[in-house]
């Protein structure tokens, strides 16, 4: 695979298409070389804040407690995510059924 090397200039960022995001997610990570990059400090990974994806529309909808329960089980963060994968394997079975 090709070594590509890009500068960010905060000031003038790029735009990224959906085809960009798509070109990304289908690097494997071991394919990914990150020997010039600094390493972080544990105080820097508790400060980190995800970037949600802006491709992806925020949906406010009521939902009965029990439902939200099952899927903040015994863990809750994250929950919404495993609400977001039932969703779309739903929608996965359906079209293709």
């Amino acid at each position: 695979m090709a070594l590509v090397k890009f500068t960010f200039d905060p000031d003038n960022p790029p735009e990224i298409t959906q085809a960009d995001l798509d070109r990304m997610d289908a690097i494997r990570d071991e394919d990914i070389d990150y020997s010039d990059m600094p390493e972080f400090t544990d105080e820097e990974w508790a400060k980190a804040k995800i970037v949600p994806n802006p491709f992806k529309p925020v949906v406010t909808m009521r939902l009965e407690p029990e439902t939200i329960a099952f899927f903040k089980g015994d863990n809750p963060k994250g929950y919404t995510g495993r609400m977001a994968a039932v969703l779309k394997a739903f929608v996965k079975a359906q079209r293709a059924g």
